[in-house]
């Protein structure tokens, strides 16, 4: 089914696990969000705020480690450094006294939780050239597998420990993933490597971005790329704090309902991802795209904690289907030796937008309600939608980039 043997397909595994590790960081932090609220009495807009701070760092550092990716190569390193200070700014966050050393601890989050994917997804990239689809697709559903199993361990501990502890606890599987992909998936890196001769300089480097960027594909491409994760950042914070401060779900039913929308993602991606290396990347987003905007809307009109769960399932099947079929395409389009840069333009244009939509959001919410939020988010995944209709068809190899 994807023309890998299991032995070939172990480091798109580990670096999928790795990813989930970064996401479990990210989710821990919106699933506590409920909780840090309530501590420091803030508002909707206040809580936005917060989101906001982790994208706006992830957005600064995007670019700088997209290069530091490509020149130096150090692509395991920079993933487990990455890792690193994740774990130890989430810990610090448990600690933090009040909201502005909390927000200095989400910046650490934000910018190396970003860090992470021009080095992840560069190094699968050169390593599956053929199979990068599939590929991407088990980069995405490791993300999926942490966003999913992260609200159902936090949800559980948050049972009997403090927000600050769980958080703490929390901290242990990214410090053992760190190392772990330290030890063994560095000698792979050395390996492959050598095997390919790969070399890069500042002069090529800078030769090859100046013609990357005058492609109109990709720009268009990064800027649809914007619209559908910021409509998933405001799910992200939303979703949480509709189900407790709306539809008065505990702990472990917002932990559920967050896990689910994650899952639809684990089924999906892998599917997504081999199809769009047979048939091309573009039906596969445009069809995404068209029925998560469907239901996005359906969950501004659901009433109840068993719709509103439904609904979100549904959602994450088709919307975190799109995630790796995006990445996919995007290096499609770009040169070889520059996997880190390519992905830091989409990942940048995903941060920039993402930015605002928490404090946009959060604003809506205070004004009109929650309820009100998810037809906002629904007008924004209907934009990426008309972009992904007006981009010219794609290559169906994604081995011919």
């Amino acid at each position: 089914l994807t023309g890998l043997t299991w032995s070939e397909q172990r480091p798109a595994v580990m670096v999928g696990l790795g990813h989930g590790a970064t996401h479990w960081v990210a989710a821990t932090f919106y699933l506590l969000l409920p909780w840090i609220k309530e501590e420091l009495q803030i508002s909707y807009t206040d809580a936005g705020i917060l989101v906001a701070v982790f994208h706006l760092a992830s957005f600064l550092a995007n670019f700088a480690s997209g290069t530091l990716t490509d020149i130096s190569g150090k692509r395991v390193l920079i993933q487990s450094g990455s890792l690193v200070l994740g774990a130890l700014a989430l810990g610090g966050a448990a600690v933090a006294w009040g909201i502005l050393p909390l927000a200095m601890m989400i910046t650490v989050i934000g910018a190396t939780n970003n860090s992470w994917h021009p080095a992840a997804l560069s190094f699968l990239s050169e390593r599956y050239p053929k199979n990068r689809g599939y590929a991407l697709s088990i980069h995405a559903l490791g993300a999926n597998i942490g966003d999913s199993v992260a609200p159902l361990a936090i949800g559980a501990v948050l049972g009997f420990m403090s927000w600050q502890e769980t958080a703490l606890v929390s901290t242990l599987p990214v410090f053992a993933m760190a190392l772990w992909l330290w030890t063994v998936l560095n000698r792979e890196e050395r390996r492959f490597t050598k095997e390919t001769k790969r070399k890069s300089s500042g002069s090529l480097y800078l030769s090859e971005l100046k013609g990357m960027v005058r492609q109109s594909e990709l720009l268009g491409l990064s800027l649809m790329s914007g619209f559908r994760a910021a409509c998933q950042v405001g799910l992200l914070m939303f979703v949480p704090l509709y189900l407790t401060d709306v539809l008065q779900a505990g702990p472990m039913m917002t932990g559920l309902g967050f896990s689910l929308m994650q899952i639809g993602g684990v089924i999906a991606s892998p599917v997504a991802g081999i199809w769009s290396d047979h048939i091309g990347r573009r039906p596969i987003v445009i069809g995404g795209l068209t029925l998560s905007t469907l239901a996005v809307g359906g969950l501004a009109i659901a009433g109840s904690q068993f719709l509103f769960v439904v609904g979100i399932s549904v959602l994450g099947f088709v919307l975190y289907g799109v995630r790796p079929v995006v990445h996919s395409w995007a290096l499609d389009l770009g040169s070889k030796s520059l996997g880190g840069t390519v992905t830091s333009i989409i990942f940048g244009m995903q941060s920039l937008f993402s930015v605002a939509v928490p404090v946009f959001t959060g604003a809506v919410a205070d004004r009109w309600g929650v309820q009100s939020v998810f037809w906002a988010l629904a007008a924004l995944i209907l934009v990426s939608n008309f972009i992904a209709i007006m981009l010219p068809g794609d290559k169906k190899s994604s081995g011919s980039a």
